[in-house]
């Protein structure tokens, strides 16, 4: 029986792509309505930023444990909800990785003014970041995955 992959680089891809499509659209609709891109905040890098460092000091003391480090605080089902958690974070960055990607698509056509541009520049920043904690959880996703045994590979050679 071949283990659950987990989440796919390429689920992430589009999901980012269908996000920064659907965040384009919307933008330019509003934007065409007298709307403009809302400014992003800081406090969502920020925490962006403390939930990846949250995640991998999470997968750092799962992925210990699953190498042979005893700590009795790393049980069974909160490596199982590690595990969850860094899917969870993944597919978050992902899909705000395409929803500051999408406000950056509708900035574009008037980056040529000085003050648009200036507002570009914290979208790729917060895309930058979104992407950081994607990558977080991809890596704790990686970190909690467990080595097959050995007899697990003698039962796929006879399958």
């Amino acid at each position: 029986m071949r283990p659950h992959a987990g989440v796919r680089a390429t689920t992430l891809v589009l999901a980012a792509v269908a996000m920064t499509m659907l965040a384009w659209l919307v933008l330019r609709l509003l934007a065409s309505g007298g709307s403009s891109v809302p400014e992003p905040g800081w406090v969502g890098a920020a925490a962006m930023l403390f939930l990846g460092g949250g995640l991998l000091v999470a997968g750092w003391q799962v992925r210990r444990v699953r190498d042979g480090s005893p700590n009795p605080a790393v049980t069974p089902l909160r490596a199982a909800r590690t595990l969850v958690l860094g899917q969870a974070g993944a597919l978050t960055g992902a899909v705000l990785v395409g929803w500051y990607l999408g406000n950056v698509l509708a900035l574009l056509p008037d980056a040529d003014v000085e003050s648009q541009r200036g507002r570009i520049w914290p979208f790729l920043l917060h895309a930058l970041v979104a992407l950081l904690l994607a990558v977080a959880g991809m890596l704790v996703q990686a970190w909690c995955r467990l080595r097959p045994r050995d007899d697990e590979d003698d039962e796929l050679d006879r399958a």
